[in-house]
């Protein structure tokens, strides 16, 4: 008798666990994902062996790090390079890659290594984590992702490393060349070369640049913009997406570097000591690390204010959909700039490349672009607020960590505990995607009055 009813209670459990499971959407299972493995490595990072001195490591100084790594930020409450030990260091990089990748992009390296089938729905979750158009050929483009990430990291850390092996010993040289080679092609920005210097030592070597703004950029452009590149290499063939996010990022590149060689050229405190091919450089990776890579060469602490806001700018816009990068994305600033050339040439229809934008797409992106401005305004009032420092700091800081870039004005290992706090959540919403929060926190159901409309009217608008 007692089997029996135990038999019935175990089963009743079961069914409850099953029917929670799959009344999960694949949005929730792509936030709670992330947030699960922001948890283990804030565990793991707590423990004596991940830091340098051997001690346990406070549960907000882990929590913040674990979720700089996860969402490839590169924001930092201690130093990188002396704080943790080597384990630390490897548990950092690991959660990059995974944060980077996307934790369903190792969930179907298993699932292909053990032979399992992949479900449709793990396929939604798939679809929503590369933030692809359709379901066709979802594994595909994530075995893709997998194959050119070890690839290009690969060649990455190897061409580092002849730079880095005749300075720091062949391991410590090779550690670092891997290491700074993840942290680059997943727009993380954290580095282990000690006391916050990031690749300031660096900003004259046209090798260790070359390398670093190439991973960025690859890392940044998403891949499926990669994939049209490797296998249609002509650009008429590539699709309407890959082309926008091509000329949106050469753009905004060329631009952005111009503006910086002007803004910094006779700088004390940034360019004005540097060789011609220093400021050239500098200036090229200045506009490129915004794309939320988190790097400098520079001191941005002492850039004028006007490079200060126009890199705000920059890092708001981020770098491109499915990519290894946070920001509103370069395709949505795309859609947001061509719909307000319509509008003033008085076309009902934003058009692009002589393509017609679909409606709900230009409102999803007005949405992404409300949205980001909304938390950005909320955090920065939030931190006014509770924190001692100058507003263009604050804001500097709060954008950096809404799109997941990780430079940052040096506001960061001085925030308190409600600080610490406002800028993971920010993290956390920037990697995981505004509306990908909203539909998590507010389940989408079918809506049962889509039939119907109500009577139109007039709005005085301007």
């Amino acid at each position: 008798m007692f089997d029996i009813i135990f038999g019935d209670e175990e089963m009743t459990v079961r069914q409850k666990v099953q029917h929670i499971l799959n009344s999960i959407t694949p949005i929730q299972v792509l936030a709670l994902g992330f947030a699960t493995v922001i948890l283990i490595g804030t565990f793991i990072l707590m423990l004596p062996i991940s830091s340098s001195t051997n001690t346990e490591t406070d549960f907000t100084t882990a929590l913040f790090t674990a979720t700089s790594a996860t969402c490839v930020t590169g924001l930092v409450v201690v130093d990188t390079g002396t704080y943790w030990s080597r384990f630390g260091q490897t548990v950092i990089m690991i959660l990059i890659q995974v944060g980077g990748l996307g934790f369903m992009s190792f969930a179907t390296l298993l699932f292909m290594v053990m032979g399992k089938k992949i479900t449709f729905k793990e396929r939604l979750v798939m679809q929503e984590a590369m933030n692809a158009l359709t379901l066709q050929g979802i594994v595909r483009l994530i075995r893709y992702a997998l194959i050119s990430t070890f690839v290009i990291e690969g060649i990455g850390a190897a061409l580092l490393s002849f730079k880095f092996i005749p300075k720091f010993g062949f391991w410590e040289g090779l550690f670092r060349g891997i290491f700074h080679a993840v942290s680059a092609y997943n727009n993380a920005g954290f580095d282990v070369f000690g006391n916050f210097k990031s690749l300031v030592q660096y900003t004259e070597s046209f090798s260790v640049n070359f390398v670093i703004m190439t991973l960025i950029v690859f890392g940044g452009l998403g891949f499926t913009v990669q994939y049209d590149i490797i296998n249609k290499r002509h650009f008429k063939k590539f699709s309407l997406h890959s082309k926008i996010v091509i000329i949106t990022t050469s753009i905004l590149i060329t631009v952005a570097a111009l503006m910086f060689c002007l803004l910094e050229y006779n700088n004390p405190g940034t360019m004005k000591y540097l060789s011609f091919k220093g400021k050239v450089l500098s200036s090229l990776f200045a506009a490129i690390t915004p794309r939320t890579a988190g790097f400098s060469t520079l001191d941005t602490a002492n850039m004028t204010n006007a490079s200060k806001f126009f890199t705000i700018i920059l890092m708001f816009i981020g770098a491109s959909p499915g990519s290894t990068g946070g920001g509103i994305k370069t395709s949505t600033f795309a859609v947001i700039v061509m719909t307000l050339f319509s509008v003033v040439k008085g076309r009902e229809d934003t058009e692009v490349l002589s393509k017609r934008i679909p409606k709900d797409e230009v409102y999803r992106a007005f949405s992404v672009i409300c949205i980001g401005i909304f938390i950005v305004i909320f955090d920065v009032l939030l931190l006014s607020v509770f924190e001692k420092a100058d507003f263009l700091s604050i804001f500097y800081e709060v954008v950096s960590a809404f799109s997941t870039v990780g430079l940052t004005m040096g506001l960061t290992p001085h925030l308190d505990i409600v600080g610490r706090i406002v800028i993971i959540l920010t993290m956390y919403a920037g990697r995981v995607g505004p509306l990908t929060v909203i539909y998590a926190l507010m389940r989408r159901h079918a809506n049962s009055n889509a039939a119907i409309k109500y009577p139109e009217d007039n709005v005085l608008i301007g």
